[in-house]
């Protein structure tokens, strides 16, 4: 199932084929595109170069390791995140590797490598489904994830799979239309609040 945003204005079709579906198929994602996937996240901007991203990622096929990402959801999320083949933890890490400061833009940066890797993704046929509904502090315990380091997003990444699968009150938000809020309500030029000219 696709679900293509529909645009104000014209965007590049990856951007707008981009969306976060809850049915996944159980299909494995294959090795060489999981590569791909964090090669695009590699390849993503931070602030001094620093690349303070972490991913910690489970595939469905090492059971152990998947189902300790998996109880790491919050229930509403685990139960339809269980049919993703992969699962994640994007992590941020807190200091800086040239000086060892507080590194204030650490998870903005990781933000962006997922938001990279969420467009590779797309490009690849696959869907990522980005989640702030996770116990963080069981995943730090459970992955060993050192105080230098936070958690700050879960990710369900793979195949789109039957709307029919969920239940049907999220059948409904799987098919729903897909809405943004207006440019003018957050482009502003000279004060807040202020919209751009331009839009």
């Amino acid at each position: 199932m696709e679900n293509p945003a529909i645009t104000d204005h014209e965007i590049n079709p990856l951007i707008a084929q981009r969306w976060s579906p809850r049915a996944f198929d159980s299909k494995l994602v294959e090795p060489e595109k999981l590569a791909q996937l964090f090669e695009a996240a590699r390849w993503s901007a931070s602030c001094f170069n620093d690349q303070p991203w972490v991913f910690i990622v489970a595939t469905k096929d090492d059971t152990v390791n998947y189902q300790k990402m998996l109880d790491c959801l919050i229930p509403f999320n685990a139960s339809w995140a269980q049919l993703a083949p992969v699962l994640g933890l994007v992590v941020a890490q807190k200091n800086f590797k040239h000086n060892g400061k507080p590194n204030a833009w650490g998870e903005y940066d990781a933000g962006q490598a997922a938001a990279t890797l969420a467009l590779q993704a797309t490009a690849l046929g696959l869907v990522t489904h980005q989640m702030g509904g996770f116990d963080a502090e069981k995943a730090i315990a459970t992955f060993n994830i050192p105080e230098t380091a936070k958690p700050v997003a879960a990710i369900a990444l793979g195949y789109t799979g039957e709307t029919s699968n969920l239940p049907s009150d999220l059948q409904e938000r799987e098919t729903a239309p897909r809405a943004r809020q207006p440019l003018s309500s957050f482009v502003f030029t000279g004060e807040w609040g202020s919209p751009s000219a331009f839009l």
